[in-house]
């Protein structure tokens, strides 16, 4: 299954939505706890009126869909698939704190209604009067990869000429606070650049927006080809996620040494990051490496924010240097390995192509 990437509408706490440059002017957040992203002008995409009657995340979502849309010169796409490992929290915040003030009596019934993970997905569909196929994946840190299947497939079957795809998730100071009690999080305030200096238990959490316009054929928009897709889960041992992401690099590109670059969800977690040292001891000694969550934090659809990434490298042919982990030359960009995993639970792997 592969598919060209047309345009990308990406909002984190990087300057990723403007599209003037590259990581250019990176973003340095000191002593934080987490990251958040820099929201865009909103008034510049949809109506004020409109806007105020939606939650952050669905204000992203709907805006770096509408401009990942209107880049691709598409006003209405085929289908509309999103991802997303715990959708509108805030919203979902809301309706359970009117439930408890209220005694759960006369609750209004919005914040419900718009707390389900859906809801991005639906919002764009309505503002757009679009009537294909829609659909949301929640499963945890596959969500974005499950995503990225289904619009493939779709493709693949001649289901849409087109498809919008994205991955989604967003971080409040009460889901903050409760996943900082499952010892989730660093336990103290660090500087995201030098994140993986902190050598101790947990990460730096984050959250992001990124759609992709997607489609079989390849035009002069094209930034980059998805060449194929891969998820595991849970392997017993770091021998066997090295095997499973030698099978799929065998399957897909023949040899190991055809891959020009590798991006890596390293997050600064001792026991999260082992894995991604033994591949740089093993499969991945003679590779290029890098890693990318010290500008995003870690979410379950982190990996979306990843393919960001290494769509512009090889539209660019550059690799900034904030995202490099090694010293190793960088030469021309065919090739790009994206090998992530949520916790060492949910492993994602794609391999991402020039045109």
């Amino acid at each position: 299954m592969k598919a060209y990437i047309q345009s990308i509408g990406a909002i984190s706490p990087q300057n990723t939505f403007t599209g003037e440059g590259f990581l250019q002017e990176v973003m340095a957040y000191h002593h934080a706890d987490y990251l958040k992203c820099i929201e865009p002008a909103y008034i510049d995409f949809m109506d004020p009126m409109a806007s105020r009657r939606m939650s952050r995340i669905v204000k992203m979502g709907v805006c770096a869909a509408l401009k990942c849309l209107r880049d691709a010169g598409i006003d209405n796409p085929g289908a509309i698939v999103t991802g997303t490992g715990l959708g509108c929290i805030a919203d979902t915040e809301k309706f359970l704190g009117s439930l408890y003030a209220n005694e759960e009596k006369l609750l209004n019934p919005t914040p419900f209604i718009q707390s389900t993970h859906n809801t991005v997905a639906a919002a764009i569909a309505l503002m757009l009067k679009c009537k294909n196929y829609n659909n949301t994946f929640v499963h945890r840190g596959f969500s974005f990869e499950d995503a990225l299947l289904d619009g493939l497939m779709l493709l693949q079957e001649h289901s849409a000429s087109n498809v919008l795809v994205g991955g989604l998730d967003e971080l409040t100071d009460h889901s903050y606070t409760i996943t900082s009690r499952l010892g989730l999080w660093k336990k103290q305030s660090l500087d995201n650049l030098r994140l993986l200096d902190y050598k101790d238990d947990g990460s730096l959490p984050g959250e992001g927006v990124a759609f992709f316009l997607l489609s079989e054929s390849k035009s002069e928009k094209s930034l980059a080809k998805i060449n194929a897709v891969s998820t595991f889960y849970k392997p017993d041992s770091h021998a066997e996620a090295e095997r499973k992401i030698q099978d799929f690099v065998s399957t897909h590109l023949g040899d190991i040494a055809n891959v020009d670059f590798v991006i890596t969800g390293m997050n600064g977690d001792r026991v999260a990051d082992e894995v991604y040292h033994h591949l740089g001891r093993t499969l991945f000694s003679r590779l290029p490496c890098g890693y990318y969550k010290h500008l995003c934090g870690e979410y379950d659809t982190s990996s979306s924010f990843a393919l960001y990434l290494a769509s512009m490298i090889l539209k660019t042919q550059q690799v900034p240097v904030v995202l490099k982990c090694d010293d190793k030359p960088v030469g021309k960009m065919k090739n790009i390995l994206i090998y992530n995993h949520l916790r060492s639970v949910n492993h994602g792997i794609f391999l991402v192509s020039t045109c």
